[in-house]
């Protein structure tokens, strides 16, 4: 189907490891066994801290923020690459590509805002602990995770409702899942006006989020070194140090599709940033922030022995 013809009843084809059978029910395997990692751990840290009062801080507010957005974010994408791994040909209509698409786009991005609000917790926590509680007061928290979760609504909504929608030549897509980047390769329209709208808006949401991040652990990296234990100075760095990795890995990538030149092919590449980001990181996120925890432990033992009692 030619771009004249517009863009009703346009499907898509799913390419991802079909032209490798032996490499699917691998693929399946791997992707089911991290989607039920991945629930079962962001579900147990939102029931821990909705459970326990003692949970009930800024630290864990946010955290169960980013344990809600993982799950949302891997249900958005992992079951569309289960069942593609399960049929010979996966097809998808225009209309649910593009509603997976903006659903993908708005959660990136709202993970993106969130951990700079989360690494400014811990940078008022760790440098200026005597004054924590008066900095990071409840109506700031809520603040910083709705502006958070509407900022990226208001982002996402500009990018797809001035999203091209003229495709020409085959409908074939090389990759796992409905993604921004792998949708415009086959946009037969000018993009130029369109990718500097996404340069654009790529700028507030991954360079200056991150290098707000670098600065806040660069903050907590002083206030570390400046500690007499250490016990607690090997604590601190081993925890900010998890945390850096993943953000890291979150932003290095998300620059790396979004803000470097693009061609019309779809490589490699691209589908393992897009298991990285979909898979990996909502898997982790639960042990780098959560699971490893003092507080969450205690949480797991004292609701565990209230349901021996019941």
């Amino acid at each position: 189907m030619d771009s004249q013809n517009g863009t009703e009843g346009i499907t898509f084809i799913l390419l991802g490891l079909s032209q490798y059978p032996w490499a699917q029910t691998i693929n399946f395997r791997l992707l089911l066994m991290s989607y039920v990692i991945t629930v079962f751990g962001n579900s147990l840290i939102l029931l821990l801290i909705y459970y326990d009062p003692r949970l009930h801080m800024p630290m864990y507010y946010f955290l169960s923020n980013l344990s809600f957005l993982d799950m949302c974010y891997t249900t958005s994408s992992v079951p569309q690459m289960l069942i593609n791994c399960l049929v010979t040909i996966s097809v998808i209509s225009l209309g649910q590509r593009f509603a997976q698409m903006a659903v993908g786009l708005y959660l990136g991005v709202v993970e993106c805002l969130l951990l700079a609000a989360m690494a400014y917790d811990r940078c008022v926590a760790i440098v200026d602990p005597l004054h924590y509680s008066v900095h990071m007061r409840p109506q700031l928290c809520v603040l910083l995770a709705e502006t958070s979760w509407t900022a990226a609504f208001l982002l996402t909504v500009v990018l797809v409702l001035t999203m091209p929608l003229e495709f020409c030549g085959h409908h074939v897509i090389n990759h796992f899942s409905c993604e921004l980047l792998a949708l415009l390769k086959l946009a037969c329209s000018d993009l130029r006006f369109y990718e500097l709208l996404m340069l654009g808006t790529s700028a507030l949401t991954l360079p200056a989020p991150f290098a707000f991040i670098l600065g806040s652990y660069g903050r907590i990296l002083v206030a570390v070194l400046r500690m007499r234990s250490m016990e607690g100075c090997g604590k601190a760095f081993s925890t900010c140090g998890s945390r850096l990795t993943v953000v890291a890995l979150v932003y290095s990538t998300a620059i790396s599709m979004y803000m470097m030149p693009q061609d019309k092919t779809i490589h490699d590449r691209d589908k393992i940033i897009s298991i990285s980001n979909s898979v990996l990181t909502p898997m982790m996120d639960p042990l780098i922030y959560s699971l490893r925890n003092k507080d969450m432990k205690g949480a797991f033992t004292r609701l565990m022995g209230k349901k021996i009692d019941l």
